[in-house]
């Protein structure tokens, strides 16, 4: 009778933790977004309210444009998305979780060329932004983002 009362617990514990990391998915917004100083800038998007200050700040820009996002819900930390617009991709390729946040493998492309490749950890407290190419006049950024 021990044994089946232990294992009956053993089996409520599992079944617990499989429901939280089940529910317990996270999402990550990712964009392109183009970044340029313009004399009457349109508001902010919604997806960069939260991180507009530090933007300005860091980067010295009074506008900011999505022109390609995705969001993905990670489950696993396994998972690969990709975010587009009309001629830039990032592909993004999750190689694990700890518990600070994800390792991640971010591909860049222009159309079909690869200009920047590399390993990135996006921490869960804080948004992960990475400066890309001169655009026109202003600068294409990469923003991960865990909601």
């Amino acid at each position: 009778m021990g044994r089946a009362r232990a294992f009956l617990v053993i089996a409520i514990a599992f079944a617990i933790t499989g429901a939280t990391s089940l529910y317990g998915a996270e999402n990550v917004w990712s964009g392109l977004v183009i970044a340029e100083n313009v004399a009457k800038p349109q508001p902010i998007p919604p997806e960069l309210t939260r991180i507009e200050g530090s933007l300005r700040k860091f980067f010295g820009y009074n506008q900011f444009q999505v022109i390609g996002q995705s969001q993905k819900a990670l489950k696993t930390g396994q998972e690969d998305w990709l975010a587009t617009s009309k001629f830039f991709g990032l592909h993004v390729d999750a190689q694990g979780e700890t518990e600070a946040g994800y390792v991640l493998n971010l591909k860049l492309y222009k159309e079909k060329e690869l200009l920047l490749e590399t390993d990135a950890k996006l921490s869960k407290r804080s948004p992960l932004v990475i400066k890309g190419p001169q655009v026109g006049g202003g600068q294409l950024l990469l923003v991960l983002v865990v909601q």
